[in-house]
């Protein structure tokens, strides 16, 4: 099965060339990765993995995937960098584009005839919503993914890398494909919300670091531990980035009662039959 992606390069009769690469969906646990393996049935185009929890972990993985699998090569720190750099068009980025197709655009002929490789990488599993913006069981397509602790304490509260001049906290979706696959899932009659979606490195308990967050990112829809990590890893690989979450939870006081995790995975799964039909 791993080297399926190998396989396949195939020009249409024609003449035009289909990128026959495949996609990659990175998952935090097993159990999200079995949703989305059953939401796929089977399509051998997509690779499931998951990577464990955290933006390190999910970085890590995702990163070792892509360069053991082939296809882009990997785009200078200077250049990630910059390909991160706050708008939500920046799937990739001007610098990558040599590399990988830019976020909406057609595949060049060259990237669908490489060899093995992947075109897309998605991040998905389950994530809590905020309250009055994501509901439980609602999906949530990212139109950015933002690491929202990333940055430092001040005496005047918190400043991001972004206002420090270090880099950026933002990273952007190849929004011609997030936007087609939040019609489609409205299409099917799932409930579906677009917006920033946060990664943190500790989940919010209280009230008062759910306020906090949406302080800092007002139309923030929802909060997972890993896809800043895998955007991280698909920009220094030149691949374009989306987000896929089902809400389990509210963001906000700790509340285990409330928790919906298994509806969360079946709408994830639900969600990931879509996302089969989105990329034919």
């Amino acid at each position: 099965m791993r080297d399926l992606g190998r396989w396949l390069t195939v020009v249409q009769a024609s003449g035009d060339t289909k990128d026959t690469r495949r996609i990659l969906i990175v998952t935090a646990v097993d159990a999200e990765r079995d949703a989305v393996l059953r939401g796929l049935g089977g399509d051998p185009r997509f690779r499931v993995i998951a990577a464990g929890v955290g933006p390190a972990a999910a970085a890590a993985v995702t990163a070792a995937t892509l360069a053991a699998e082939g296809g882009a090569e990997p785009v200078s720190s200077e250049t990630s960098g910059r390909a991160v750099s706050g708008s939500a068009n920046a799937g990739a980025s001007a610098g990558a584009a040599a590399s990988a197709p830019s976020a909406g655009m057609p595949p060049s002929a060259e990237a669908a005839q490489r060899p093995g490789g992947y075109r897309l990488v998605v991040s998905a599993g389950i994530a809590g919503g905020f309250p009055g913006r994501a509901a439980l069981g609602a999906l949530v397509v990212a139109d950015e993914l933002i690491a929202a602790d990333l940055g430092v304490e001040t005496p005047g509260g918190f400043a991001s890398v972004d206002e420090l001049g270090f880099g950026s906290s933002r990273a952007g979706v190849c929004t011609r494909t997030a936007g087609a696959l939040a019609a489609a899932l409205r299409a099917a009659g799932l409930p579906v919300v677009t917006g920033p979606v946060l990664t943190v490195t500790t989940a919010t308990g209280t009230a008062a670091t759910a306020a906090e967050h949406l302080r800092r990112v007002p139309e923030a829809a929802a909060e997972a531990m890993e896809g800043f990590g895998v955007a991280a890893a698909a920009r220094h690989m030149g691949v374009p980035v989306l987000e896929l979450r089902a809400i389990s939870n509210a963001v906000g006081p700790r509340d285990r009662d409330a928790w919906r995790i298994g509806d969360a995975l079946q709408a994830l799964e639900r969600g990931c039959a879509i996302l089969k039909e989105v990329l034919e």
